[in-house]
């Protein structure tokens, strides 16, 4: 899922307090056995998700793949990037995004193959992604293209590295709301982007995209499913999706990902926001989200109107 939401790890130490204790009924036992169950699950997941490392982006393999991959992208989802030349030539920024489409992050392809067209493979450009995003087969090579595991510490690194930071307030809320929520900006009140911007002094770019909803036909959050199952806890997933996609039919959690019906995904670069000089020295953090998802969604209607038809656009 596509979780970029700027948050403190959480620890998951300490959850299991009093497991081992018993009661005459046995109802402890099954309680601390069910517990270790989905603790070695949690751990065994865990292990496989890739250490996040700047350097594997690759400027090679960028260019050398950018010309075949923008075609597909252009020939399939008919990718239309407006208003590049809004983001700031050099130096870091930080792009904010609404998500859509679930894990395969089809507006997030079309706006990097148009980055890296516009500005080259040269400069710096990283994308946070929940972890498990970059465990799904076939995904391993988005590291190549810059994508690394969403956490405020990488987040950090990269502003401060210089790059162009693209984030997903929304996360995984937002990618897997239903379709007919489809036109709505939804970052779910997270704020964390503008203490981000705030502390690296860098300019926000909003990034609205349109069409990736299309995509399946998304049907719930599966919010209830993902407590039940404890996920929130383990893997710090709120949602368990529930989609009717190909080739599966029903899709549950979208884990091994869907093949995307060709959906047409605009993408539109807005001006960029210097939060001090726009709010004054000390921002007040619900005024900004505010604006931000104002001129988002302003941008996301006017998207809406252009097209005529789901999926053709």
């Amino acid at each position: 899922m596509a979780e970029t939401r700027l948050a403190p790890e959480v620890s998951r130490n300490g959850g299991d307090v009093g497991g081992d204790r018993r009661d005459p009924s046995g109802k402890g036992a099954g309680d601390s056995l069910l517990r270790r169950v989905l603790r070695g699950a949690s751990a065994l997941a865990t292990s496989r998700i890739p250490r996040a490392n700047l350097d594997e982006r690759d400027p090679d393999y960028i260019r050398e793949r950018l010309p075949l991959m923008w075609l597909l992208a252009s020939l399939w989802y008919r990718g239309e990037v407006r208003g590049l030349g809004n983001i700031p030539d050099s130096g870091p920024v930080l792009l904010v995004g609404n998500h859509s489409g679930g894990n395969l992050l089809p507006d997030t392809a079309v706006f990097t193959l148009a980055f890296s067209t516009y500005f080259g493979a040269e400069r710096p450009f990283y994308q946070l992604a929940h972890n498990l995003v970059l465990t799904i087969p076939g995904l391993a090579s988005l590291r190549k293209f810059g994508t690394v595991a969403a956490s405020p510490g990488n987040a950090q690194k990269a502003l401060q590295s210089g790059a162009a930071l693209l984030v997903y307030p929304g996360g995984d809320y937002e990618v897997h709301r239903p379709s007919w929520e489809g036109n709505r900006i939804d970052f779910d009140g997270r704020k964390g982007f503008i203490r981000l911007a705030l502390e690296q002094h860098v300019p926000i770019v909003p990034i609205v995209s349109i069409g990736g909803q299309e995509t399946a036909l998304f049907l719930s959050r599966g919010e209830w499913l993902a407590r039940a199952l404890a996920l929130d806890r383990l893997f710090r997933l709120k949602v368990l999706p529930i989609s009717i996609a190909l080739p599966w039919g029903l899709n549950v959690g979208d884990m091994l990902g869907h093949i995307p019906l060709p959906a047409k995904i605009t993408v539109e670069t807005l001006p960029p926001i210097d939060l001090r000089t726009e709010f004054g020295p000390q921002p007040d953090l619900d005024e900004v989200y505010d604006h931000v998802v104002r001129i988002m969604q302003d941008t996301l209607d006017a998207l809406a109107a252009e097209r005529r038809l789901p999926i053709l656009g």
